[in-house]
């Protein structure tokens, strides 16, 4: 009986997630938008779900939408606050702070999209503490086929990552130093340019499920 009442308690959980998640993606707006970052490194492609889209979507896709949202906030709902967890999964950090974005920790065993198991997890930062927010995948071309109804995407130009989050934009992996310049931590890995997937199912989006920057997490950006 208590297992079921745990089970109860939790699908309702989800499922009033589910909805809040949704109704933020509904708020989204129609102006596509070059992100607000650092640099020229990362373009968001711009809002995930207009209001429009989203209500004129056929019953079909939306209730695969929210079976979508649900799979994945219950898979990774052990990550939710959490990162020591994620870290001890594989997750290991691959970007500093992304301003209206987060940190970034790839899972470099994963290579392929299961909405249950992201690539990449998104943190919020505060003091100590850690949010997660979004969960992301890349592609090396946009997919032929939506892995999401209504997925939007966004790109991330190729870049030479190093042990301590850092990156370097460089568009070959000759090029990469073997230390940061700046950190002197050790090179890790390179990649040429991606296209990349936010899915921002822990954190309310005011601009939709999949845009690449969130204004709701702009005063974590000082970390």
């Amino acid at each position: 009986m208590r297992r079921i009442t745990i089970l109860a308690i939790a699908a309702v959980a989800v499922a009033t997630a589910v909805f809040a998640v949704l109704a933020s993606a509904e708020d989204g707006k129609d102006n596509a938008a070059v992100a607000d970052s650092p640099s020229s490194y990362l373009r968001d492609s711009g809002p995930g779900l207009p209001a429009a889209t989203f209500r004129s979507r056929p019953p079909g896709r939306r209730a695969r939408l929210i079976e979508a949202v649900a799979n994945a906030r219950l898979a990774t709902a052990r990550y939710a606050t959490d990162l020591e967890r994620a870290k001890a999964d594989g997750y290991r950090i691959i970007t500093p702070m992304i301003p209206d974005m987060g940190f970034h920790y790839m899972n470099p065993a994963i290579k392929e999209f299961d909405v249950r198991r992201p690539m990449i997890l998104v943190y919020e930062k505060r003091g100590d503490e850690y949010q997660l927010g979004a969960l992301e995948w890349v592609f090396p071309k946009k997919p032929s086929k939506p892995p999401l109804p209504g997925a939007k995407y966004g790109t991330f130009a190729a870049a030479c990552h190093y042990e301590d989050g850092t990156f370097v934009p460089e568009g070959s992996e000759q090029r990469c130093q073997k230390t940061n310049p700046e950190t002197g931590s050790p090179f890790s890995f390179w990649h040429p340019k991606l296209v990349t997937l936010h899915f921002w199912v822990w954190y309310p989006n005011p601009d939709g499920l999949f845009a690449g920057m969130n204004p709701f997490v702009r005063p974590f950006n000082e970390g």
